[in-house]
């Protein structure tokens, strides 16, 4: 397997890097990326492959939400002619990166790697995970919790006069949104951990911040999620909870550093 690690340094007369190893090395790199995302995609389109037949069953949940509150006349509609094909072209290749993630972050991880200490890998593979893992919750939370709250909110302002017929496209857009922005907001403990592993604030300043935290997680809450309270007290307290566990994580990762650091020193 080709490996990200580059070749040890040639050096020149003078105790320069030769320009010839440093070309190929970066030549080196650029053939190993392209072969990694190769394969990330292979993995993608293999799980697009895999996924188009149950297209119409993929889509079916997605719109669960909407559907469990909509009126009894109402439906979804397309406007476009090739809307519902589209539609179903994103519905499928997005649960194909969803099939493909262990192979995605595979490739990821083995082009990183290499390039690792050993100290350091031993924390980014779980900080990946501990990633990908809270991303996957946020958006869990929010299409079993939130959606269903947020779109009976949203349709009842349906009536005699005006009829709820949501259309393919524009839900498909506004659901991946809320997911999306809920997925990035469980995020909050990896940011608060890389924050402070680099140096840039310290546990106590977090926790000094924490009634700043709280405000901000209910303004960004209003901002992002539909115009009912629910929703936003829904998406604002997680936040400022995994604000929280960010500050117990980030104790844990200072004190290993410290103690790296020291065992270091001793040596």
């Amino acid at each position: 397997m080709a490996s990200a690690v580059a070749e040890p340094e040639t050096e020149t007369e003078n105790g320069s890097e030769s320009p010839d190893q440093g070309s190929d090395t970066l030549v080196g790199h650029l053939l190993e990326l392209k072969s990694r995302i190769t394969r990330a995609m292979g993995a993608v389109l293999l799980g697009f492959g895999i996924a188009y037949p149950f297209k119409e069953r993929i889509f079916g949940f997605l719109i669960g939400p909407m559907t469990r509150v909509l009126p009894e006349k109402s439906s979804f509609i397309f406007t476009n002619p090739a809307e519902a094909f589209f539609t179903y072209l994103k519905i499928t290749l997005l649960a194909g990166f969803m099939l493909a993630i262990p192979v995605v972050l595979y490739q990821f991880w083995a082009f990183v790697a290499p390039g690792l200490y050993r100290s350091e890998r031993r924390v980014f593979f779980p900080v990946l995970l501990l990633s990908v893992s809270l991303f996957f919750i946020g958006a869990a939370f929010s299409f079993f919790l939130v959606f269903p709250l947020a779109f009976k909110f949203l349709v009842s302002f349906a009536n005699d006069q005006i009829m709820a017929m949501p259309t393919m496209k524009e839900y498909l857009g506004f659901s991946i949104t809320l997911l999306l922005a809920f997925g990035a907001s469980f995020q909050v403990p990896i940011v608060c951990m890389a924050l402070v592993r680099l140096g840039v604030v310290t546990v106590a300043g977090l926790r000094a911040k924490r009634r700043y935290v709280f405000a901000g997680a209910f303004i960004l809450a209003a901002l992002i999620t539909p115009p009912d309270v629910v929703s936003q007290v829904l998406l604002g307290f997680p936040i400022w909870i995994l604000y929280e566990l960010g500050i117990l994580l980030s104790l844990r990762i200072k004190k290993r550093a410290d103690e790296e650091e020291e065992a270091g020193e001793t040596e």
